[in-house]
């Protein structure tokens, strides 16, 4: 039994890559974003260059930098010389004080309204939240709260529709003891959802730990990071919006929230070096951050480059990476935001 148990505790810690340092690839042109102090877990950008930030997230047993203060969404013009990150007002009728925002994700609709998905936490329970974006007065109006058994612990999200979208369960439970044993046994049960008005359903299980999700730029696969197995998923994507596993991409590092370069379709991924850091806090010897870009990843070789890696002295657990129109954006999962010039 004892011996059990010890294979179990040193598979945990290869899947936390304990033992990993990068060093350091900084970008010249980067600056630290104002106003971010306590993470942007996730980064969500639309055609015409404005970026959403999910701001504030909170775990039990995850380090916070501001606890008492609820999440919110941020929002920055990319289009503008000195872009400032803008707190969104949220209509009135939400409840703001317990907002825990997580994975987000825009829709744009054929009338060109624009459709905000956040995967939210209030009191660490499950949501998914619809809000319109309102562009003239910079502000969220709350449309839709969904909860739903199929979605006991969702990570994060891709919208399909004005409320159609794939979500993605980093656990199968949703009791926090039960979800610490699933990882601590590596069940591989969690999944990927989809959901519309009319039908919800599992349409990809088997992950270890399913988490970051986006989809490609011709709509016809769907992207998953399992960040414990550290791999990618592509899936194909039917007409009925099941999934079909086509490949899976295996990589030395956590991979955290998957982007799309809307220029060539390649993807970027946030990444954690090393999982102990990040959930085992530690000022003195903070969890470093890593920006991958995935190009071709359909082929038979895809190709693997690091876009920034940093050992924590600038950016602390680096969750999301986002560009635009040679504009890059790092967020962390409970530090600070990085804007960098390419």
């Amino acid at each position: 039994m004892g011996i059990m148990i010890y294979a179990v505790f040193y598979v945990l810690l290869n899947r936390l890559k304990t033992s990993r340092e990068v060093e350091s690839l900084d970008l010249p042109n980067c600056h630290l974003i104002k106003g971010i102090e306590a993470g942007a877990e996730d980064i969500d950008i639309l055609p015409n260059g404005l970026a959403f930030f999910s701001v504030g997230l909170k775990f039990p047993a995850l380090h916070s930098f501001a606890p008492d203060k609820p999440g919110g969404i941020l929002m920055m013009d990319l289009k503008e010389e000195n872009p400032r990150a803008l707190e969104l007002r949220i209509s009135r009728g939400f409840n703001l004080a317990s907002f825990n925002p997580h994975g987000i994700s825009t829709f744009v609709d054929s009338d060109d309204t624009v459709y905000l998905f956040v995967v939210n936490h209030p009191e660490f329970k499950n949501t998914v939240e619809i809000f319109k974006f309102e562009e003239e007065d910079n502000s969220l109006l709350h449309l839709k709260t969904i909860k739903h058994e199929l979605l006991p612990s969702v990570n994060d999200i891709v919208a399909v529709g004005p409320a159609h979208f794939y979500a993605t369960n980093d656990h199968y439970f949703s009791d926090t003891f039960l979800k610490y044993l699933e990882t601590y046994l590596n069940l591989h049960w969690t999944n990927v959802v989809y959901y519309s008005p009319n039908e919800v359903k599992v349409v990809a299980e088997g992950f270890d730990t399913a988490n970051g999700i986006n989809i490609s730029p011709d709509q016809k696969y769907i992207y998953v990071a399992d960040i414990l197995a550290h791999e990618i998923h592509v899936l194909e994507k039917h007409p009925d919006m099941n999934l079909t596993r086509l490949k899976v991409l295996t990589l030395d590092t956590l991979v955290d929230n998957l982007s799309i370069d809307p220029s060539s379709g390649d993807i970027l991924v946030g990444c954690h070096p090393n999982g102990q850091k990040l959930f085992v806090y530690d000022p003195n010897n903070p969890p470093s951050s890593e920006v991958l870009r995935i190009q071709n990843i359909l082929s038979e070789k895809p190709t693997v480059t690091t876009v920034y890696a940093n050992n924590g002295s600038v950016l602390q657990g680096s969750s999301v990476a986002s560009v635009y129109d040679r504009k890059l954006l790092i967020g962390t999962l409970y530090h600070r935001a990085l804007y960098c010039e390419l």
